[in-house]
């Protein structure tokens, strides 16, 4: 079994001391496996000065758009991310899918410029409710998978980490059951071993995010296809991110 890999989403949230508290509080911890730290653009070189003593820290961006550099008033580029030290970028959250209109092509630049640009892809999937209230959950998320698994080589595929979040339980504190989310995370692997060899199929990271906390997350962290966790709210709170971090360094 791999190590559980820990991604925090900090979404718009957190003023510059909170960040900066948050920051130096989780640097001086010392993990057994690594951490991604996801702030808003505008902290990232901060947080990465923060926790630069602590090696086992990564930082993500939260998105990138999707062009490699020009007239774009107000977005960043996959180049300049690289250029100050992030490792990783979100990719097709939830939020940018349904507030943003950001669809199947959209996303398929943004990770092609993440791997042009060194930055690991953090591909994100889920079904809404009524998706899964009409029985066609698994329908949506092979959709979504084999809109950019179709159209990358193994070469690159093993270079992606994907996190399934049903839409419903983003935000909402309803979180999918570990048999429902170890059901949807099988069903990922299983269309990542139909396209690629076993090893890279078993080799990628597949995480959950929807309202994972320190109270369900030893329930999720079990299960034999999750293979760790993207993290929103409960990542705000030091002590709680925390705890999930330990859960996630006991397997």
């Amino acid at each position: 079994m791999k190590n559980k890999l820990i991604v925090a989403n900090w979404k718009m949230n957190l003023n510059f001391p909170q960040m900066k508290k948050l920051s130096i509080n989780i640097a001086k911890e010392k993990f057994k496996n690594k951490i991604v730290l996801a702030p808003s653009h505008l902290y990232i070189t901060s947080v990465k000065m923060y926790c630069e003593s602590n090696k086992n820290i990564k930082i993500s961006a939260q998105n990138i758009n999707e062009n490699p550099f020009g007239a774009f008033t107000g977005e960043i580029c996959a180049q300049m991310l690289n250029s100050v030290g992030v490792n990783y970028s979100i990719i097709g959250h939830s939020e940018r899918r349904l507030y943003f209109d950001e669809g199947s092509d959209t996303l398929l630049k943004k990770i092609i410029q993440c791997l042009k640009n060194n930055i690991t892809p953090i591909f994100c999937v889920g079904e809404h409710e009524i998706d899964r209230k009409n029985d066609m959950h698994f329908e949506i998320i092979e959709k979504q998978i084999l809109s950019v698994i179709s159209k990358l080589s193994e070469k690159d595929i093993v270079k992606l980490i994907f996190a399934y979040e049903p839409v419903w339980a983003i935000g909402t504190g309803k979180t999918a059951t570990p048999s429902q989310a170890q059901e949807i995370h099988q069903f990922i692997r299983s269309l990542l071993l139909k396209s690629f060899s076993s090893i890279v199929a078993n080799d990628i990271y597949i995480l959950y995010g929807g309202s994972c906390n320190k109270l369900n997350a030893r329930s999720l962290f079990e299960q034999n296809d999750i293979d760790g966790g993207l993290i929103g709210g409960a990542s705000l709170n030091f002590e709680d991110f925390l705890e999930i971090v330990r859960i996630s360094e006991s397997f």
